[in-house]
């Protein structure tokens, strides 16, 4: 039966074969795109003194908000020459239970941007891939981070720690304001984005003005319905308890139970401590205040996690450091607007299952700096949005990647009553569990490092076909073709639905759209 595990195996690769030829079409189109844009930008503006600037306002660039994605951006576009104002409604440093952990991908991001410091002197622990457990069984899914640096893994840590590293990393620059507010509402003047109106730490209405404004302010943003189409899903809710002077299974690796109804996932925070996250689906969770979410954890989900972190994990609960929080998915559907952009969660979310969020954000900010360090003038609002049309497209292969994987293997690694289901999430446990390219290919779209769509595609229907393959041999039965067909059906039902939001064109075809290849026109 090993044996038959291994050729089913071998011929789901089969369909695997076009991805290297597709990568790297992909990525020397992407790299000549690029640089077209470039050149034609740098022939068609003009300077302003010589400099990078803008004619009107205190500033380039408004950045609204000051968390992971507002911070990168604002250190990024002032190291370009900018003057950025960032207004952030609460500077003092955040207390979350998501946005710990960055994955190898978000990493080089983060050195690409200069800001690799900022994961240092905040006891991050270094992460170098995963640990899968289900029915008592586990495997070990390594980040594939042979061709990369030594320095080079995944990152975990305090999520408020990081954030103020990134504020002060930010704040050095003497071309930044950083100040504290509250953004009420954006400046408009006949369809045109002009600054924004704001509420300082003291209560005083001000206004703000620059060509550019940036809107972000996270998953609960306020001014993101004037700039998108927000289609906001709440698939579940996280559940965040802290383990205290725990040993992992696994040390310096994610653990992913595929618990009974949903997955529960431990990764370290800090030298000492342990983030677990306990997913509950739907909108609704146990009260905490009369102690039916102590009983779910102690009674449903104690008995399912691993035995070495078993008296941890009680330990938390009986502390009542128990904090939720709703996980949410939006694709982005941007309205382009003259003046305004928006980044971070503010444009696109998806479940934080996969931990991909910082990297989709720094990935984003790595394409919008490319896009505008060759501007020297930004006042011209209408110009700019026309040419920035180019980064929804330029984004979309890796986010759309990153964005899918986490819509999907969050709904395979679901309990369900349904066979056909179940043999989808048991077909992922074992197709994983084979090695070789089965594990690092699907790793290297989770970590970041291979954001491919094709590669995410073939190897989610492989995952289908192997456990097709399983269900069929030795001797297929009427019963087993049905499960079997509805095993692909149900499949095609979880990734496509997903990837018709995120667009088909974009995501696959992004060299056929003329935006990709957009120019400022002549001033």
């Amino acid at each position: 039966m090993v044996v038959d595990q291994y050729a089913i195996g071998w011929i789901s690769a089969l369909v695997l074969s076009l991805i290297a030829f597709y990568n790297l079409v992909l990525k020397n189109r992407n790299r000549n795109a690029l640089s077209e844009n470039r050149t034609e930008c740098v022939n068609n503006t003009t300077a302003v003194n010589g400099e990078c600037g803008s004619r009107n306002g205190d500033a380039d660039v408004i950045i609204v908000g000051a968390g992971v994605a507002g911070s990168a951006l604002a250190h990024t576009l002032a190291k370009d020459g900018r003057r950025v104002h960032v207004i952030e409604r609460d500077l003092t440093e955040p207390d979350r239970i998501v946005g710990e952990l960055l994955q190898p991908g978000g990493y080089l991001k983060l050195i690409e941007l200069g800001l690799q410091d900022c994961v240092e002197e905040i006891d991050a622990q270094r992460i170098f891939g995963y640990a899968l457990f289900k029915d008592g069984k586990d495997t070990l899914l390594s980040y594939p981070l042979e061709k990369f640096h030594s320095d080079v893994s995944g990152r975990s840590f305090h999520n408020g720690r990081f954030i103020q590293r990134m504020r002060e990393k930010a704040a050095s620059l003497p071309n930044v304001q950083l100040e504290q507010g509250t953004v009420t509402s954006l400046l408009e003047e006949n369809g045109t984005i002009k600054g924004v109106q704001y509420k300082t730490k003291t209560g005083q209405e001000m206004m703000a003005y620059a060509p550019l404004t940036i809107v972000c302010d996270g998953c609960f943003s306020n001014l993101r319905r004037s700039l998108c189409n927000p289609k906001v899903d709440v698939p579940s809710c996280f559940v965040g308890l802290v383990l205290e002077n725990c040993n992992l299974p696994h040390a310096n690796h994610g653990h992913v139970i595929l618990a009974d109804p949903s997955p529960i996932l431990f990764y370290p925070i800090s030298s000492t401590e342990v983030r677990c996250l306990v997913d509950v689906p739907g909108q609704k969770v146990p009260s905490i205040s009369n102690g039916e979410m102590a009983k779910y954890l102690k009674t449903v989900v104690a008995p399912q996690i691993p035995p070495q972190i078993y008296d941890a994990f009680v330990a938390a609960v009986d502390k009542g450091n128990i904090r939720t929080m709703p996980n949410r998915s939006m694709p982005a559907s941007p309205y382009p607007t003259p003046g305004a952009l928006l980044m971070g969660d503010a444009f696109n979310m998806r479940h934080p299952l996969t931990g991909g969020g910082m990297t989709v954000a720094l990935s984003d900010i790595v394409v919008l700096r490319d896009l505008l360090r060759p501007l020297q003038d930004l006042n011209d609002s209408f110009t700019l949005c026309k040419y920035l049309e180019s980064f929804y497209t330029l984004r979309k292969p890796v986010a759309s990647t990153i964005n899918t994987l986490a819509g999907a293997l969050y709904k395979v690694f679901c309990a369900s009553p349904d066979q056909a289901r179940k043999e989808m999430r048991e077909a992922c446990f074992d197709y994983l569990s084979l090695g070789g390219i089965f594990s690092t290919g699907p790793v290297s779209l989770l970590s970041g490092l291979n954001p491919r769509p094709l590669s995410l595609v073939l190897h989610f229907f492989a995952v289908a076909i192997y456990g097709v393959g399983r269900l069929l041999l030795p001797f297929p039965s009427p019963k087993r073709i049905w499960i079997g067909a509805r095993l692909i059906s149900g499949a095609s039902g979880i990734i496509f639905p997903i990837i018709k939001a995120e667009g088909v064109r974009q995501m696959f075809f992004p060299a056929t759209i003329p935006a990709y290849y957009r120019a400022p026109s002549v001033n």
